[in-house]
């Protein structure tokens, strides 16, 4: 028994050079494809957290107009809620200097200064200017089925 495994130990060989750089090298390669593919995840989940908080601005924004916690200008329908008059309506939205106004004729828009760090040109919305786009622009680049802005 001890000879048969003796026998069985001196025919093993273990990997050679080349078996090894082949596998260091196949490893290398899916790690060229997987690295950017994980970062693009990441930055358009990123980027996608930034609409989302845009969006949820602008949900408390209605919620606060119909509570009346928002400044409604005299001599229009006009509405602007300011982050102050905004904190009891929006939870967990990150950055600060962020407001909503609902123009004249019913459309809403957010100014958000969390959209200058947008990563990717994928997601930046429609029209943003100055950090400030309509919520019919924000929810198209949401990819959000029904654009009509809600009045």
């Amino acid at each position: 028994m001890k000879a048969k495994f003796k026998k069985l130990m001196k025919n093993q060989k273990g990997m050679t050079l080349i078996e090894l750089l082949a596998v260091i090298v196949i490893i290398a390669i899916i790690a060229l494809i997987a690295i950017p593919a994980i970062g693009n995840i990441i930055n358009n989940s990123h980027d996608k957290a930034i609409l989302a908080d845009a969006s949820n601005i602008i949900s408390g924004a209605k919620i606060a107009v119909q509570d009346g916690a928002c400044t409604e200008a005299s001599d229009s329908s006009a509405v602007t809620c300011s982050e102050t008059q905004l904190k009891d309506y929006v939870d967990n939205v990150k950055g600060t200097g962020y407001s909503a106004e609902k123009a004249t004729d019913g459309t809403w828009s957010v100014t958000y200064p969390e959209f200058s760090n947008l990563k990717g040109e994928k997601f930046k919305p429609e029209g943003l200017t100055n950090n400030k786009v309509t919520e019919v622009n924000l929810n198209k680049a949401l990819g959000k089925s029904n654009t009509k802005a809600t009045k």
